[in-house]
């Protein structure tokens, strides 16, 4: 593998954890669901921790921001499918909390870093 600087950052750490846990609650979600919900959440949660990776791969601080605010967008996809989830019976505020933490958290680092390259673009 690759000893590339995004893997150094704390918000992909934190996004690693998160596609963990994404995979770990989807795993008892209903077979029908496994092309359906079961598979959205965890290609958002894939797309958060890839696009913070990708735009520390590129070369202007622009294109950096950009899939910054990418990422928090699946961020975003992953919250909205999980209450989907809930609302949908398939999990239970209990069984969440870990993960409703951990997304705040990549959240605010997000936007921390979004504004950090927000004020370098000007």
């Amino acid at each position: 593998m690759l000893d590339l600087s995004h893997k150094k950052l704390d918000v992909w750490k934190k996004s690693l954890e998160l596609v963990s846990n994404v995979y770990k609650l989807t795993h008892s979600f209903p077979r029908e669901e496994q092309f359906g919900l079961t598979s959205q959440i965890r290609r958002a949660s894939v797309s958060n921790i890839s696009n913070i990776a990708e735009g520390f791969a590129r070369s202007s601080e622009i294109e950096t921001k950009r899939f910054l605010e990418i990422a928090r967008s699946s961020l975003v996809e992953v919250d909205t499918q999980i209450e989907i989830s809930k609302t949908l019976g398939y999990i239970s505020e209990n069984n969440i909390k870990e993960l409703k933490e951990n997304s705040n958290h990549i959240f605010a680092m997000l936007t921390n870093l979004i504004k950090k390259f927000s004020g370098l673009a000007k």
